[in-house]
């Protein structure tokens, strides 16, 4: 890498460490690259992203931003996965470490929150933003639909009411 890609590395990462919603560290030694890929997949599919770092230009990057208390987590191979979403990263993080021994998570950060490994995998059983929309909107859609039924419930008994007489008065 010369000094023109290190610069550029430094400044895309220094963007993820800004914009990010959250960020997981760990460690990878001894996963295979079919695992790497996996984890890959799976990240893109929950909509983030994972990366394997230079720890030296990470620290770089991660001055004068939230994160930049994270930077003694950098130290062996290292691997960041980030989200918009402050969920969806750590779910398959959590996740896959669930699944691969070798892949120990190590911390992250959330903005200016730092986070050690049990925050992470508190991040990771919190329902994603999707999820709570969906609850959010099946809440706001149930007593809409509870008003309806009691709205419309008076005028079927009205239109029998009415029915009846009709009825009534045909027979007379």
């Amino acid at each position: 890498m010369d000094r023109a890609e290190k610069s550029e590395m430094v400044a895309a990462l220094n963007g993820v460490f800004s914009d990010a919603g959250v960020v997981v560290v760990a460690h990878y030694s001894g996963l295979t690259v079919a695992d790497m890929t996996d984890l890959r997949v799976r990240m893109k599919d929950a909509g983030g992203s994972l990366k394997v770092v230079k720890n030296r230009l990470v620290k770089l990057a991660l001055k004068d931003t939230d994160a930049e208390h994270i930077s003694d987590l950098f130290q062996g191979p290292t691997v960041i996965a980030y989200s918009d979403d402050p969920v969806a990263a750590p779910k398959v993080a959590a996740d896959f470490a669930k699944a691969k021994d070798k892949f120990v998570i190590l911390g992250g950060a959330m903005g200016a929150t730092n986070l050690d490994k049990d925050g992470v995998e508190a991040l990771a059983k919190l329902p994603s933003l999707d999820e709570l929309r969906a609850k959010l909107v099946g809440m706001i859609n149930t007593p809409a639909t509870r008003i309806a039924g009691v709205v419309q419930a008076p005028a079927s008994q009205l239109a029998r009411v009415f029915g009846a007489y009709a009825k009534k008065d045909e027979a007379a």
